[in-house]
């Protein structure tokens, strides 16, 4: 046996004496194994090796049941609240099924987020008056100045009677001037009558003096001066009847000058408006803006208040929101607003409201606060937001479906692990948050998803 095996040999020969030895075995046992071991004995140090009684089995189950007992102890203890947890409630959910958020105090503002359109407050449709043949100035996109001409419909009926109206106003004038003058023939005549009689009474009058004086010297007859008495009073009832007819006349042919001059007025009127409406026949802007869509085509003929095209005044523009009915009773003119333009917001201020509700909605106008946003297009959809009220240092948490599957009574408030059932009161919504006027205190954290997954029980363990 070579060396290495040899020495291979004896180290596991030794090796076995030593287990024997720890494990009690009589000594001469193991040098008899020795001795049977033909290799060439080697100086070992078991000489030095010193028998260890073995330890006593009581003490060792003495210290292994203090060290179980400290455990069992302390796993009671904490084990003990999970154990009451469990205990308590009804059912386990998991946590990534639910949202959370945690109660401040904080400001809330209550709003209404609805879909706006721009459209501009001046933007008037023009139409035709006469029936005609329609001629466009302008094209659509076209910027124009007010009383530019964007359109002329040709109308020769309008104009020839328009035409006809002025001949005839011209005939009405001649007559008022010819019955001026045979105003003025007829009251000289008048007055050449009123001269007459009163020549006739001077002359009745000079008579009845000379017949008192002859009378009183007896130089002619009683029935002389009687005569010469009743010519003068014949000639005064002649020149007071003449001045009554020359008077009566003269009212009567003012009257008739009067009605002449009044049909020159009607007729002059008329022409006034037929005039007027040749001119719009010239389709002219009653606004600086653009030019809209036209809505018919050029050199087409057209009917009478037909809509022909529109202009647009881009000076200022407004947005036109439509409001759920149930935010009626808050809006009122004077409302701060804000609108999203090009994901900026706006401030604007509510400026109108509808007083009649269609289709469960309120139309509101908002205009601008500052300056008009760049950009903006007509009928152009932005987002909008009106503030109906601020409220300042109130309990708030987040919205969630938490407020319609309770209906704002209910919510459940977690702690240690463990979501329970308390009542709650709300006050007002905003679009982000909710005010908790009673039930939940600051720093409570509470369920905000939908609390049908917990089917009202009291008590229910958050797993995860």
């Amino acid at each position: 046996m070579n060396a290495p095996l040899a020495l291979l040999w004896h180290s596991t020969a030794h090796a076995t004496l030593q287990l024997r030895q720890r494990s009690g075995l009589p000594r001469a046992r193991s040098r008899a194994a020795e001795r049977k071991v033909s290799a060439p004995r080697i100086a070992d140090t078991s000489g030095q090796d010193v028998a260890i009684a073995p330890r006593s089995k009581r003490k060792q189950w003495l210290i292994g049941g203090g060290v179980g007992a400290i455990a069992v102890v302390a796993l009671a203890v904490f084990a003990l609240p999970s154990l009451q947890r469990w205990s308590e409630a009804e059912m386990t959910v998991s946590r990534e099924r639910l949202r959370t958020a945690v109660v401040d105090r904080g400001d809330l503002v209550r709003d209404v987020s609805v879909q706006g359109r721009v459209v501009a407050p001046i933007s008037p449709t023009l139409y035709t008056t006469q029936p005609g043949v329609i001629t466009f100035a302008v094209a659509s996109g076209e910027r124009v100045a007010a009383g530019d001409v964007l359109a002329t419909v040709h109308s020769p009926q309008v104009e020839n009677e328009l035409r006809r109206e002025e001949a005839h106003r011209a005939r009405l004038a001649v007559q008022v001037d010819r019955q001026r003058i045979h105003a003025k023939q007829l009251r000289l005549s008048q007055q050449k009558a009123v001269d007459l009689a009163e020549m006739a009474l001077v002359a009745a009058q000079r008579e009845a003096r000379r017949a008192d004086l002859a009378f009183a010297s007896e130089g002619i007859s009683q029935l002389d001066f009687e005569q010469a008495h009743d010519q003068k009073r014949s000639a005064e009832l002649a020149h007071e009847h003449a001045v009554n007819d020359a008077k009566l006349q003269g009212e009567l042919l003012d009257f008739e000058l009067r009605t002449t001059q009044l049909d020159l007025e009607r007729q002059a009127l008329l022409v006034a408006d037929l005039q007027r409406q040749v001119e719009e026949l010239a389709i002219r802007s009653p606004v600086d803006g653009v030019v809209g869509n036209r809505l018919v085509e050029n050199k087409t003929a057209v009917a009478p208040n037909m809509p022909v095209l529109a202009v647009v005044d881009l000076s200022r523009f407004e947005v036109e929101a439509e409001v759920p009915e149930s935010y009626s009773d808050d809006l009122a003119p004077g409302m701060a607003a804000e609108v999203r333009v090009a994901g900026r917001s706006h401030d604007a201020e509510l400026t109108a409201v509808s007083p009649e509700v269609r289709d469960n909605q309120v139309t509101v106008r908002l205009r601008f606060a500052n300056a008009m946003p760049a950009g903006l297009r007509q009928n152009q959809r932005l987002t909008t937001r009106v503030l109906l009220e601020a409220r300042h240092d109130v309990l708030r948490v987040a919205r969630g479906q938490f407020l319609e599957s309770g209906a704002g009574r209910v919510a459940y408030v977690i702690k240690d692990g463990v979501a329970r059932r308390v009542a709650i009161d709300v006050g007002a919504h905003s679009l982000s948050a909710v005010e908790i006027v009673a039930g939940l205190a600051e720093g409570d954290e509470i369920i905000v998803s939908s609390l049908d997954v917990f089917d009202g029980k009291e008590a229910v363990l958050i797993a995860g």
